[in-house]
């Protein structure tokens, strides 16, 4: 198949720092070229991804995320430089609505956010046009009128993720400084269990500073540090080190990349049961889901009884890039049959 991904224009693929999108987006292209499928990636020009790559933006435009102007530019470039392809697997907002009236190319487009009341009738009118893929149940729960061809979840590279001997004494946060991802409650939990913990996250956008100034910020010291934006290589040291790690959402997470990335780490995932927590942590052999802070704290002091293998076995096996290539090729297949 010739197989063309387009990529949203916030981060380079892969991502240098956050970006869930992108780092899905260059695992897919990888595995499609592996796989044997003559691959084009339509990204931004600072990309690195090891497969031919196209862009009309030189550099990634993190600074203005959800520009629409922004987007809709790299939309119509996209669709122009790869209508020619048997597939067109688009990762952004704009790029399906304008795909509707643009080329013969099949459009299998990906739902990365939460179904809310802006999205709902957004991905309604996509599916009458394209097929669509949503990457959980739970993504799925508000809509389920929506026809979604495929639940396809995540996969990684668990070989890209060293096996840490959670020896470092403390539990670790990563996510944006938001409510939703729920820095503060880590911190409360982890001082409800005694336990020192270590929070990273993206903090670049006014309302992730003034939520961190306001929530986060007056709960640092004593035991709770706050480690900035990490690098990958940081990343792995933290997750490796943790006895686990804290995942208290309060919101219906699409899916949640950092669990898998925990788990490929042999670190234990605590989660709220929400969003798609429930369908990545399997309670009491990976991790443990929890209703809230108190219970938090009570299975922090039970995570050493989780096996730091079969954390890394769940990776190794379901959640691997090499199970979500599979499964996105046989859907391909099925498009283009039809």
């Amino acid at each position: 198949m010739r197989i063309a991904l387009i990529a949203p224009p916030w981060a380079p693929v892969p991502p240098e720092l956050y970006g869930g999108i992108e780092l899905v987006v260059d695992k897919l292209a990888r595995g499609f070229a592996e796989a044997g499928h003559d691959v084009v990636l339509f990204t931004t020009g600072d990309s690195t991804s090891p497969v031919p790559r196209l862009w009309d933006l030189p550099l990634a435009e993190g600074t203005r995320i959800g520009n629409s102007m922004v987007e809709l530019r790299h939309v119509m470039a996209a669709y122009n430089a790869v209508g020619d392809c048997d597939i067109v697997h688009d990762h952004t907002v704009f790029g399906p609505a304008y795909a509707a009236g643009h080329g013969s190319a099949r459009v299998v487009t990906t739902i990365h956010g939460e179904l809310n009341a802006d999205l709902i009738p957004i991905y309604d009118h996509f599916a009458r046009h394209h097929t669509v893929i949503a990457i959980s149940h739970a993504q799925r729960k508000p809509a389920p009128q929506i026809p979604v061809a495929r639940v396809i979840h995540h996969g990684i590279d668990a070989w890209n993720f060293p096996v840490g001997s959670g020896d470092g004494g403390y539990c670790a946060f990563i996510g944006r400084m938001s409510d939703d991802k729920g820095a503060q409650r880590a911190v409360m939990a982890a001082r409800k269990a005694g336990v020192p913990i270590k929070v990273a996250g993206k903090m670049r956008e006014p309302a992730e500073r003034d939520y961190f100034e306001t929530y986060v910020a007056p709960l640092l010291g004593d035991g709770a540090e706050y480690l900035g934006e990490v690098s990958h290589e940081d990343k792995l040291a933290l997750l490796g080190g943790a006895c686990a790690f804290l995942f208290p959402i309060r919101w219906n997470e699409p899916f949640g990349l950092v669990m898998l990335e925990s788990l490929a780490c042999g670190t234990p995932v605590l989660a709220f049961p929400e969003g798609a927590a429930p369908e990545v942590v399997d309670d009491g052999r990976t991790g443990f889901l929890c209703h809230d802070e108190s219970a938090m704290a009570e299975a922090i002091g039970e995570a050493a009884a989780i096996d730091r293998a079969t954390c890394r076995a769940a990776v190794e096996g379901y959640f691997s890039t090499e199970r979500m290539v599979r499964e996105h090729v046989d859907l391909f297949a099925d498009v283009l049959e039809r």
